[in-house]
C-alpha cells in the first residue's frame, strides 16, 4: 500500500499540468519545487505572453524533456533559456509570425529538439490558416534546413528525402546570397583601389 502511493507520488512529479487555468504568469514556485524530477510541463490554454515570460528560471529543470505552450499569446520574440534536455516543444496556436526569428531561437536554445509543433501560427502556413501547398512546403523545408535533428514537424514525420531536399534548397539560397555578397565586396574593393591609384597618379 505504501509502495503503491509512493510510485503514484513519483509519477505525479514527472508530469505537471497547468492547462486551462487562465494564467497570466507562470507559477514558478510550484514548478521549481520539482526541479529534479519534472519531465513534462504543460502550460497550454492560458493567457501567457512574452511580457510575463521569465524563462531563465526554467533552465533549472534539468530533466525536462517536453514543454507544451499551446494556445497562449507568445510571439516570435519569446526568449527561452538554454535547455539541452528538452526534445519536444509544442507551441501551436500562438501569435508567432516571424519564422526566421523564432526558428533561430528554438535552434539555439533547444539543441536536442526532435519534435516541434507550431501549427495555427501565422508563421506556419497550412490549409488550416489559408496557406497554399507551396507556402506549406517552403515553410517545412526552411524549418527542417535550420534544425537538422528534427524528426517530427507539426504532426508529420520528417523523412530523409525531405531532409535532403531542404538542405539542398537552403544551401542554394545561402550560396547565391553569399556569392552575391562576395561580388558586391569585390566590386567595392576594386572601386577603392581605383580611387587610391588615381590619388597616387595625381600626386
Amino acid at each position: 500500500m505504501d509502495h503503491h502511493s509512493q510510485s503514484n507520488h513519483v509519477s505525479s512529479f514527472q508530469w505537471l499540468s497547468f492547462a486551462y487555468q487562465g494564467l497570466t504568469e507562470i507559477p514558478y514556485e510550484t514548478i521549481l519545487a520539482q526541479t529534479d524530477t519534472l519531465e513534462v510541463l504543460d502550460l497550454s490554454y492560458n493567457l501567457l505572453d512574452d511580457l510575463y515570460w521569465n524563462p531563465a528560471l526554467l533552465s533549472q529543470l534539468e530533466k525536462l524533456s517536453t514543454l507544451i505552450l499551446d494556445c497562449n499569446n507568445y510571439t516570435s520574440h519569446v526568449k527561452f533559456p538554454y535547455m539541452p534536455s528538452v526534445t519536444t516543444v509544442c507551441i501551436n496556436k500562438n501569435k508567432i509570425n516571424n519564422l526566421p526569428v523564432f526558428v533561430e531561437e528554438i535552434r539555439r536554445k533547444f539543441p536536442s529538439i526532435k519534435i516541434l509543433s507550431m501549427m495555427n501560427n501565422d508563421a506556419a502556413p497550412s490549409y488550416f490558416n489559408g496557406g497554399s501547398l507551396t507556402q506549406y512546403k517552403d515553410y517545412r523545408q526552411y524549418v527542417i534546413s535550420q534544425i537538422p535533428g528534427l524528426e517530427i514537424l507539426d504532426d508529420t514525420e520528417v523523412p530523409e528525402k525531405e531532409r535532403v531536399q531542404a538542405r539542398k534548397t537552403y544551401r542554394l539560397h545561402q550560396s547565391s546570397h553569399s556569392s552575391r555578397k562576395r561580388k558586391e565586396d569585390s566590386s567595392r574593393k576594386h572601386t577603392l583601389m581605383a580611387k587610391k591609384s588615381n590619388t597616387v597618379i595625381r600626386q
